[in-house]
């Protein structure tokens, strides 16, 4: 490799560095109809579907590990809304404080819950 690949290479690097470094630092702006609105940092909504089979083990999942949470149904206008201000199509999808769970993620889940304190994988 010749000096002037190299420069170039730590050239390229470096560009790439401060981008991931703006892009990390930056304020994200939330829609209106936002779940994370609502659960700040230890707050937990679900989005989920009646029809849905993972919703229902969830659901059961947290009801008997005695999580507090609220559902928000996607087949209602509001549950519809916050799942198109997540840029989310499938069910179930579960916010933890500011983190997006989508999906039936035991281990996600797992690892967001269990610093508020619940254990229920």
């Amino acid at each position: 490799m010749n000096v002037r690949n190299l420069l170039l290479m730590l050239l390229l690097g470096g560009a790439v560095w401060a981008a991931m470094s703006w892009w990390q630092g930056r304020e994200v702006t939330l829609q209106a109809d936002d779940p994370r609105l609502l659960t700040g940092d230890k707050g937990i909504v679900m989005l989920a579907a009646e029809w849905c089979g993972y919703c229902r083990q969830q659901r059961k999942d947290f009801e008997l590990a005695g999580v507090l949470y609220r559902v928000l149904d996607v087949d209602t206008e509001e549950g519809s809304r916050a799942a198109s201000a997540l840029g989310t199509r499938g069910v179930p999808v579960t916010v933890v404080g500011q983190q997006v769970i989508e999906g039936y993620d035991t281990a996600l889940l797992h690892r967001n819950l269990l610093p508020l304190g619940y254990r229920v994988y």
